[in-house]
Formats: structure tokens, sequence, C-alpha cells
């Protein structure tokens, strides 16, 4: 059997997300503490682990060298895991450098800040997230930006070119704490040590009244990310300075002269963001496709949430990639059989071009539907509990609501937000309250759908499985 990629541990006691502070003062289950991202070390983990077993054990008086790490909160509840490790790439244009990396020079030079509004910027800072893009500081998404913090918010800002935690201060205004609003950017750049501990990310919202925390959007291991936050962040917090871009434009009004809630919150469907375009014929689509309408393809599935059957590009070379998140998008559209093969036909094709119909993991509704988030609160059906008030973190229950017969309302929503994930084909009615065999064989196929086997694809929602479905 082929070892699992990684284990899921259960949580700590200690966490200060607002999740798991709600989850406390509630007085319900044991509350969900930040896990190290998937792709770091499980072994050096599981090594910490029993190291600290043994220095309890012998009475040690002093702590093991694994627990030392050079950018380590030192405050409880703040994992080492949630560090960035952000090794960057210098200024380079988009699409990738041509020879070396531009590097950053003393001279003054003049600096292109094209406008663009909050709205916009929130929205494509959620594009990645929704599109699960690679963190790297060397490759290059389809829309030309590098995979690293800085080339994150060089697209989110609409830059010209892939700035780096050095230069974005030049397309910034600075600001103060109480100042910021969504859009708006933290930075840190160590200017002694530039890869050790620089790091970016953009402000989406305060989460509680006394903005201790906010929601984050970064570029980090292993992909794009949407979390709760310490203000200003996990590790050198004293050392992030807030800007905001020079380029913003106000938001447009609406028919009765003010700004709609779209324009204010970064929200919007997705779909029509290219001009209509023909449907190309069966021919340009296929094994051995090789042509730009592949490319556009690619881009409008991962807008309506295909993003995680691609590891880069979308190119113009069909791909394996291109057939399932194809064939994804159709089965969200209610087909099947030969309606749903992978191949896109006239209907599909319309449906992308001009941003209608569902989208994929949205579970019903138009393009503008989605998940990842919790809904509102309040009482189920069927007498199951109410999920607990505050905060949009939900905190994971703990693996005893996700047993053979067991009813919550936790297990409705896990079945919903596999549903809205495009893991729902299970389910000949519902979901509902009661754990049953669809919500493991779900739960089961989204966890392989993370490249993960063995015991670490079981079907019983970990702390990990938790936090990836419902990030």
């Amino acid at each position: 059997m082929e070892a699992p990629v990684f284990e899921e541990f259960d949580p700590e006691s200690d966490c200060e997300c607002p999740g798991c502070a709600a989850r406390r003062r509630s007085g319900r289950l044991s509350p969900f503490a930040p896990l190290t991202p998937f792709g770091g070390r499980p072994s050096a983990r599981r090594a910490l682990v029993v190291a600290a077993a043994s220095a309890a054990a012998l009475g040690a008086a002093h702590p093991a060298p694994a627990v030392a790490a050079p950018q380590a909160p030192g405050r409880p509840g703040v994992p080492a895991g949630d560090e960035p490790a952000t090794p960057q790439g210098r200024k380079a244009p988009l699409h990738g450098p041509v020879g070396r990396p531009a590097r950053p020079s003393g001279l003054a030079r003049p600096v292109s800040a094209p406008p663009t509004t909050r709205a916009d910027i929130v929205r494509r800072a959620k594009a990645w997230v929704s599109a699960q893009v690679p963190y790297s500081m060397s490759s290059y998404w389809y829309d030309g930006y590098r995979q690293d913090c800085s080339g994150f918010v060089s697209m989110a800002w609409n830059l010209p070119g892939n700035e780096w935690t050095g230069s974005l201060d030049q397309f910034g205004t600075r600001i103060s704490k109480e100042e910021l609003q969504p859009g708006d950017i933290l930075l840190f750049h160590n200017r002694s040590d530039p890869e050790k501990g620089s790091h970016v990310v953009i402000f989406g919202g305060w989460t509680d009244s006394m903005h201790r925390y906010y929601v984050v959007y970064e570029q980090t291991r292993p992909t794009t990310r949407r979390q709760a936050t310490p203000y200003a962040y996990w590790s050198h917090s004293d050392q992030y300075v807030p800007y905001r871009y020079k380029g913003l434009a106000p938001p447009a009004p609406d028919a009765a002269g003010t700004v709609g809630a779209a324009g204010a919150a970064g929200s919007g469907p997705v779909g029509g963001s290219v001009p209509a375009t023909p449907f190309p014929g069966r021919a340009a689509f296929g094994p051995g496709a090789d042509n730009a309408h592949v490319t556009l393809l690619g881009r409008l599935l991962v807008e309506r949430g295909a993003g995680r059957f691609y590891g880069s590009g979308p190119g113009p070379l069909w791909s394996a990639a291109d057939g399932r998140a194809t064939q994804a998008f159709q089965r969200a559209q209610g087909w099947s059989g030969a309606d749903a093969d992978g191949l896109p036909g006239p209907r599909t094709w319309s449906l992308l071009i001009t941003g209608k119909g569902r989208s994929i993991g949205s579970g019903g509704g138009s393009a503008s539907s989605g998940g990842g988030q919790p809904p509102a609160t309040g009482p189920r059906p069927g007498g199951a509990p109410a999920l607990p008030a505050g905060p949009r973190v939900l905190a994971y229950p703990g693996r005893a609501v996700f047993r053979p017969g067991a009813q919550s309302a936790y297990v409705t929503e896990l079945g919903r937000q596999l549903v809205r994930k495009g893991f729902g084909r299970f389910y000949t009615t519902g979901p509902g309250p009661r754990w049953g065999e669809a919500d493991r064989r779900g739960v089961e196929a989204f966890q392989r759908a993370q490249g993960w086997r063995g015991a670490a694809a079981d079907g019983s929602p970990g702390p990990e499985t938790w936090r990836r479905l419902f990030s």
C-alpha cells in the first residue's frame, strides 16, 4: 500500500483563531488548530512529537532542537507551519523573464500604476484562491504573473510586470492600521536578507470588532489561500507595513447613483470575462489539439472553479487536465453520459463564453454561486443542532461527529460543501444530518483529488481535510 503523503493530527486546545475561540466559548467539541500546510515534512513533524514525548519522559530541562524554529511566532496557537516560506523571484516581465530576471537598481524610474478598483483587486485575488494556484518562484500562471507572494499582489493590483517585495512599495501609499480596507496590502521586506521572512499579503477585511484578526489573501505553499490571520501576521508582526495602491479608482455608481454591493465587496460573477467567440468546432479540442482555443477554454474553466485540475497553465496543447475540467463543468450542469464526455460542444462553449450555467462545485444556481463559506446560522431540519454563531471561520468539530450513525448539522454542512466542490455524485438524496456511506465516499473522492492515498484517503474527514474543504 502506498504511504500517505501527510498525516492528519487531532486539533490542539489552545488555537487562537476566531473559529476555535468561538468553539471554546460555546463549550462544544475540541477546536481546530491550524496545521502545517500540505507539502511540508510530515516525517519531521512525527520526529518532533516523538522527541517532545521522550524529553517529557526523561524529565529533560531543555527543549528539543527541532522546536526552535528561526521564525517561530513565540505565541500559543500560532503554529510554525503558518510561517511564510517565501523565496521569490526578482522583478520580471509578464509571462516570465527573457534571459535573466530583471535585477532591482538604485536608479529612480517612473512608476506606472494602472487604474483599478477595490472590487477588481479582491476579485482577482479570489480567482487565484478558487484556482488553487500552486506556489512557485519560477513558474508563471496563465495570466502572466509569477506564482509567488509578490507576483500574486502584482496580479491583484494589475501591475504591468512582476514586482518583488523590495519594489511593491513604489506602487502604494503608506497608510495606518485604522485606514485599512479590502484591496490594501501588508508588506514586510527584510532588507538584510530579502529571502528570509519577506512576505506580502492582501487585506480582505476585519473579522472582529477589536481588529485583532483579518481575512488575508496570500500566495504561499502549497497554494493560494484565504483565511483569518492575526494582525499584522503570524510572524514579524511588528514589521509589516500597510500600503494602499496608488492607482485606486472609486467604484462606479449604479443607475441610482450609489455604489453597488458587488463594487463594495469585490464579489460578482466571473462569467463573460472575454468577448463573445464563436464555437470553433469539435476538431479544435481533444488529444493532439494545439491552438489558442484550448488555452481560452482552460482559462474559462479555471474561472468557473476548475483550477484544481491544472498543475500549471492552462496552455494551447490539449491535456488530460482540460478533459477532466471540461467534464467536471458538464457534470455541474447536471449532464451525464455522452453529454459529459469531457469534450466541449456548442452548448458547453456557449455557457463558458457567456458566463452562464453552474460553476464547478456550485451545486446549483448561477455562475456567481459557489462554496467555501458556511451559511448563516439557525435551526436545521430534523432537530439537528445549529452551527455556532459568530465568526465565519468554521472550526473542525472533531472526528466523533463523522462516525457511522452520528447526526449533526456538521454532517449536513460537510455534505453541502462536498456538493459545492463537485464531489456530490454519491448522493441520491440530501445531503442530510446523519453520517452515511454517501458522505464517506464523497470525502474519499475529495481526499484522492488532493493526491492522497492509503490511510490518508479513507473517507474520514480529519482536520486537514476539513480545512481544505472549507478553504
